[in-house]
C-alpha cells in the first residue's frame, strides 16, 4: 500500500492546487480523483524512467497543433502525471468523420525530423511498457528500419519469440523498404500509439487521443495502427481524412509494413501470438 503523501491524492492537490474529496481508482496505475471545485482530474503512475515526461511533453505536443483534442496535463514528475478527465461519450459516424479530419491536421502539422521527440520530451521514452528511442533520420525507409522494425525483431528473436530463421524475412522487408515504402512524405505529427484503446469518444462529439508514444514519422503509421486493433466507425475516420489530405496511391498495400512496428512490440511484450502475426505482415508486405 502507497502513504497518502505518496497516492493519486498528493499528487491531484499538489499540480492542480485543489482539495481533494475523493478518489476512485480505475486501475492499478490510474485512479480518478475528485477536487474540491467538483473536477474530476485523472491520476497516472508510471514507474519507467523518462516514461512520465515522455508522455506529458507528447500530449502538449499533440494538443499544441490545435487539431485532435488532448487532455490538458495539470503537472507532472518522475512518477506521477495528472490530466483533465475526458467525459464519456458514444462513438458515431459524424464524430468519427470529423476525427479523421482533425487526424489529418495533426499530422500536417508537423515535426523537425523522423523519431524526432517532441519538444521537452525524452529521446529514451516508450511505447506501451515496451523501450522506443526517439532518435531522428532524414528518409523514412532507412529510419524505419534501423529504429522501429529491427530493435524489436532482434530483441524478439534473443528471447526466442521470433526464431531465428524467421529474422531474414524481416530483414528483406527492410533492404526493400526504400522501394516498399511509397511517394516520399514529410515527418508527421504522430500520436505513435493509435490503437482503440487510445481514443476516447467524448461526451462533447469529438474524439480524444490519450497516452501518445509521439515522435515525428509517416502518417500512415497512425492510421495502420488504428487498423490494426479495429477502431469504431474506422471507414468513416479514414474518409474524414482523406477529404482533409488524401493518401499517396497504394497506401492500402501498405498497411501491413506499417504495422510491423506496433506487431514486433506486442510480440516483445506479450509473445508468439504477435510474433506469427508480425511475419504474416512481412510476408504480405514483401508479395505486394
Amino acid at each position: 500500500m502507497q502513504s497518502s503523501d505518496q497516492g493519486p491524492e498528493a499528487a491531484a492537490a499538489r499540480f492542480t492546487g485543489r482539495a481533494v474529496t475523493g478518489v476512485r481508482p480505475v486501475s492499478g496505475t490510474l485512479a480518478e480523483v475528485t477536487l474540491d471545485d467538483g473536477r474530476v482530474v485523472m491520476v497516472k503512475r508510471q514507474d519507467a524512467p523518462g516514461g512520465v515526461r515522455a508522455e506529458a511533453a507528447g500530449l502538449r505536443w499533440l494538443g499544441a497543433a490545435g487539431a485532435v483534442r488532448v487532455p490538458a496535463v495539470h503537472g507532472h514528475d518522475g512518477r506521477w502525471l495528472v490530466t483533465d478527465r475526458v467525459a464519456d461519450g458514444r462513438p458515431g459516424g459524424r464524430a468519427a468523420v470529423r476525427f479523421g479530419r482533425d487526424l489529418a491536421a495533426l499530422h500536417a502539422s508537423g515535426a523537425e525530423a523522423f523519431g524526432a521527440p517532441p519538444p521537452g520530451g525524452p529521446t529514451d521514452a516508450s511505447i506501451g511498457l515496451a523501450p522506443m528511442r526517439n532518435v531522428t533520420g532524414t528518409d523514412w525507409p532507412t529510419w524505419y528500419a534501423e529504429h522501429r522494425v529491427l530493435p524489436y525483431l532482434r530483441r524478439a528473436v534473443d528471447d526466442g519469440t521470433v526464431r531465428a530463421a524467421e529474422a531474414e524475412v524481416f530483414e528483406r522487408v527492410c533492404e526493400r523498404l526504400p522501394e516498399l515504402a511509397g511517394p516520399a512524405e514529410p515527418p508527421a505529427r504522430l500520436h505513435g500509439d493509435l490503437w482503440n484503446g487510445n481514443v476516447l469518444w467524448g461526451a462533447d462529439g469529438h474524439a480524444w487521443l490519450i497516452d501518445p508514444a509521439a515522435h515525428g514519422g509517416h502518417r500512415e503509421t497512425d492510421l495502420a495502427m488504428l487498423r490494426l486493433f479495429g477502431c469504431p466507425h474506422l471507414d468513416d475516420v479514414l474518409d474524414g481524412y482523406q477529404e482533409a489530405a488524401p493518401l499517396a496511391d497504394g497506401w492500402r498495400d501498405r498497411v501491413a509494413l506499417h504495422q510491423l512496428f506496433p506487431l514486433l512490440v506486442h510480440a516483445v511484450l506479450f509473445g508468439r501470438s504477435y510474433a506469427v502475426r508480425a511475419l504474416q505482415a512481412a510476408r504480405v508486405t514483401l508479395a505486394g
